[in-house]
């Protein structure tokens, strides 16, 4: 989820062209991260909201205007746990796009949402990636010691322990990880998600458009990571998504809204209830 003020100033033949874009406040680095060298002129704070504009049809289906996914709900999860294939981006040139992949606790249903995952960052036809993680309502923090590039492996989860949730992400592909701890005041510990998200927002609090992935791969069958995509409420054995009872998994399906007119379905569960593609569409 994405609250933004973004401005970019172009410097063309040493003249200054000062293009108006939705605004987003700075991006601060994450703890004890090295400063990143290559970020575009566009580097911003983005902020990955709880779910808006949630529509449920009361056949474990939902539609929201930001997120595509799954949740599943309940009561007092301590973990949530997945890995996807961070797709490649078709940037078309036409503006700027974005869209992220994440797993976290809360947002389902509560205000506030424990999370960590990357986001593709189209900018004109440049795509760019990063890993982050972020505790809404507080600011999302890239994680510039953990880079991420399209088809890289991402395993990632956020447990809840002793007051505190830890948000941990790792690169399979190159064997970089980073993990942080915070208390989250509020936190409800309602759901669990694996969300590919369109972020919050345009001057006028509205959607950014979401970047073309193409198609996102989120669970063992595409990653051949071991026990992802399972999530732990109270004192039961974790469980992989299709294992809570149907009536508390919800397929969650992103519709059009103005300022995002772009859409994410996303497939049945398969291997078992630990995996599923969400694929864009325009």
């Amino acid at each position: 989820m994405l609250s933004t003020r973004l401005g970019i100033v172009g410097m063309v033949g040493g003249l200054a062209i000062a293009l108006a874009l939705p605004q987003v406040s700075g991006w601060p680095l994450a703890q004890n991260a090295p400063a990143r060298t290559d970020h575009s002129p566009l580097l911003h704070n983005v902020l990955l909201h709880h779910i808006k504009d949630k529509v449920e049809h009361g056949d474990g289906t939902a539609d929201s205007s930001n997120w595509s996914g799954y949740a599943v709900t309940g009561t007092a999860f301590n973990s949530a746990e997945g890995s996807w294939v961070v797709p490649s981006a078709t940037c078309s040139g036409r503006g700027d796009t974005y869209a992220a992949f994440w797993v976290g606790i809360d947002g389902y249903s509560s205000s506030t949402v424990e999370q960590t995952g990357t986001l593709i960052e189209c900018v004109g036809r440049r795509a760019e990636y990063f890993s982050w993680y972020e505790f809404y309502p507080s600011n999302l923090i890239e994680i510039s010691s953990v880079p991420v590039s399209a088809g890289n492996t991402v395993s990632a989860s956020v447990v809840y322990s002793n007051g505190e949730f830890t948000a941990k992400i790792t690169n399979v592909t190159t064997g970089k990880s980073f993990s942080i701890s915070k208390a989250v005041a509020g936190a409800a510990r309602t759901s669990a998600e694996w969300i590919a998200e369109a972020p919050c927002c345009t001057v006028r609090n509205g959607i950014l458009p979401l970047a073309d992935f193409g198609t996102a791969k989120f669970g063992t069958g595409s990653t051949d990571v071991a026990g992802t995509n399972y999530a732990t409420e109270g004192t039961s054995a974790s469980e992989p998504i299709g294992g809570f009872p149907a009536a508390n998994v919800i397929q969650i399906t992103k519709t059009p809204s103005n300022s995002s007119p772009q859409t994410s379905t996303c497939s049945a569960l398969a291997d078992a209830g630990t995996s599923f593609t969400c694929t864009w569409a325009n």
